[in-house]
């Protein structure tokens, strides 16, 4: 046996067992979900967080040149917004569908019988 063989079935064991420990390990997790264990936030409680979270960033900024209510002030204001394109939003989802539904009717005629 020349040592150059003994290389090359060594090498070939070293990639057998590699393919071999790979095979035999968990693939990867790729798809990510929430578990029950979890609790989901409500739109009341993400609304306050986003509020709150732009309302310091507004302090953290302007607190200096417009005074120290400006946070304060800032998420009340998110949250009002918020509030409003909420509702705004329904409403135009109503009156989207109202629209949809009235062209589809002119535009496809039902056959009589």
């Amino acid at each position: 046996m020349s040592p150059d063989s003994s290389t090359a079935d060594s090498e070939q064991i070293d990639g057998q067992s590699i393919y071999d420990r790979i095979r035999s390990e968990k693939p990867p997790l790729t798809e990510f979900t929430i578990s029950s264990a979890g609790k989901e936030p409500t739109l009341d409680e993400a609304r306050a967080d986003l509020a709150a979270a732009v309302g310091a960033l507004a302090d953290t900024i302007f607190s200096k040149t417009y005074g120290p209510l400006v946070g304060t002030v800032t998420k009340t204001s998110v949250e009002t917004v918020l509030k409003n394109a909420e509702t705004t939003a329904h409403r135009a989802k109503g009156d989207a569908k109202l629209v949809i539904e009235e062209l589809a009717a002119r535009i496809f005629h039902e056959k009589k019988k």
